[in-house]
Parts: structure tokens; sequence; C-alpha cells
């Protein structure tokens, strides 16, 4: 790896308390990519939708899954990992599933916490979707 990520933590002993990084620094030379926005709809689907494509199973749990393993294609293909991920933004349609989201996104993340911001959307672009995550990931220059 060319690039150190380092977690800045104005309170390290308040770190416990938190399910994110107030901040993610990076040092040394990488790149940047942009992730774009998965919901728990298949990764590659049809535009204008069919509504076929876009049947969700209800469980903020189970559509998490179903988004992170969208991403996950996308970090496997960069050869990257979810240690990688600088910053992430989630879109939930009920500010409720926030504590159902997380449990679910420490499983990928392990111990790692990068920066992060959580929105209350009215709806996504997916029928029936109840979440939509996007990512920045720093990714070592070849």
């Amino acid at each position: 790896m060319s690039h150190k990520l380092e977690v800045v933590q104005p309170k390290p002993e308040e770190s416990h308390r938190m399910p994110y990084a107030p901040a993610v620094s990076i040092h040394g030379a990488c790149d940047l990519m942009f992730v774009s926005g998965a919901t728990p709809s298949p990764l590659y689907h049809d535009h204008p939708h069919i509504d076929a494509q876009h049947n969700h199973p209800c469980p903020i749990e189970d559509q998490t899954h179903l988004v992170m393993e969208s991403l996950k294609m996308v970090l496997d293909k960069a050869g990257a990992n979810w240690k990688d991920v600088v910053k992430i933004t989630k879109y939930l349609t009920d500010m409720r599933d926030f504590d159902g989201l997380h449990r679910v996104l420490n499983t990928y993340f392990g111990d790692w916490r990068p920066a992060s911001t959580t929105l209350c959307v009215n709806q996504l672009s997916s029928p029936g979707a109840r979440i939509e995550i996007d990512l920045v990931v720093a990714l070592p220059r070849k």
C-alpha cells in the first residue's frame, strides 16, 4: 500500500461511542474512487426500471446485505477492500433503521470506521428500496 489511512479522533477516549470516524486522513500517494449509490436492487438492472427486477426483502438488515454485496463487487474489481473506504454516505427512508443498518455494516467493516454521513430521504430510485449507500475509496496508485 502506497498510502496510509488514519482516523482523526479529537477525543480518542470517546471513540467507542461512535459507529464512524469523525474524519479520515490519507497520507501518501493514492487515487480516489467514487462509487455510485447502490440499492438492494441488482447492481445491473434495466432502465427504465422493470418492477420485476426490484423485489426487495423488507427487513433493513436483508436490504443492507444486498447493498453491501453490490458494493463489494465494485471494490473487488478495483482491487480494494472495506479498509480502503474513507467515506460512506447512507440514505435511509426511515431513520429508525439506523441501528439495524449499522449491525450489518459492522460485519463488513470490522473495526474500521470510515467517515460517515447518514441522510433520511423520502424515497429512493429503486421501488421498495429502504437504503442506498455510496462510497469514496482510497486506492493505491499502480
